[in-house]
């Protein structure tokens, strides 16, 4: 038996990337896992494919996040499918398009919306659905605590609004036994960073070198500190910034 089994997780924007690599992993550990997604539904068959491939169990949920009324509709999907929670991984986000001196309000308010308010709100309906001892894990990023890359400043303010919330829910779900903690990775190997990391040797060796170990993070990277989280293993652990980024900040 996997160190998940008998759980059910949802992972948002669980089709690509960092979140199928993590949907995968929990699944190999026993999870019964929702892959969500925003609009590719053709690659949330595909990871639940994967996973039930390797011997696992999943269901694809869509749902197109930052519009009014999306943490109550993914939850309702999400009904249909599964009596109870055990597992919640906050994933999905956008990024910007502008750099500070160009982003306008649509766009500004646009990435708050998916990446610091639907969690919020996935997380406050998805207590009334959580088993005791459940799990909560909001996908952060090194941006959050360094400003290497300035020009990030309003994802950046996202996923700072996502630590704090991290921090006090743990507070205020500790009596049941529910941890919760933010994961933040550095540079990752995903289709979102493609068109630049692997645009020259440069832009690779340049974003290598950022690692204290030398190398461009995978998708398993993240999803195994998840994992760890998920787990039994994890049941300590709450409240938490967990640096994922290689020893990529100063």
């Amino acid at each position: 038996m996997g160190a998940l089994t008998g759980r059910t997780a949802l992972v948002t924007g669980g089709s690509r990337g960092i979140g199928r690599g993590i949907a995968e992993r929990l699944g190999r550990d026993g999870a019964r896992v929702a892959v969500h997604y925003g609009s590719n539904e053709a690659a949330a068959k595909e990871t639940v494919a994967a996973i039930e491939a390797a011997g696992g169990s999943a269901f694809a949920l869509g749902q197109e996040l930052g519009v009014p009324g999306d943490a109550q509709a993914l939850w309702a999907a999400f009904d249909r499918h599964a009596d109870g929670v055990d597992i919640l991984v906050n994933n999905a986000g956008i990024g910007t398009a502008n750099t500070f001196g160009e982003i306008e309000e649509e766009e500004y308010e646009r990435v708050f919306a998916v990446n610091a308010k639907a969690p919020f709100f996935l997380a406050k309906l998805g207590l009334e659905r959580m088993r005791d001892g459940g799990r909560i894990i909001n996908i952060s990023s090194g941006a959050s605590k360094s400003a290497l890359l300035p020009d990030l400043i309003a994802y950046a303010m996202t996923k700072g609004a996502l630590d704090v919330f991290t921090r006090n829910l743990s507070k205020i779900v500790g009596s049941r036994g529910i941890t919760v903690n933010s994961v933040a990775p550095g540079i990752i190997d995903t289709d979102v960073n493609a068109d630049w990391l692997r645009a020259s040797e440069e832009a690779w060796a340049g974003a290598a070198a950022m690692s204290a170990l030398g190398r461009v993070g995978t998708p398993s990277d993240i999803a195994d500190v998840v994992a760890f989280l998920a787990s039994a293993d994890g049941r300590w652990v709450t409240g938490q910034w967990i640096d994922a980024t290689g020893g990529s900040l100063p």
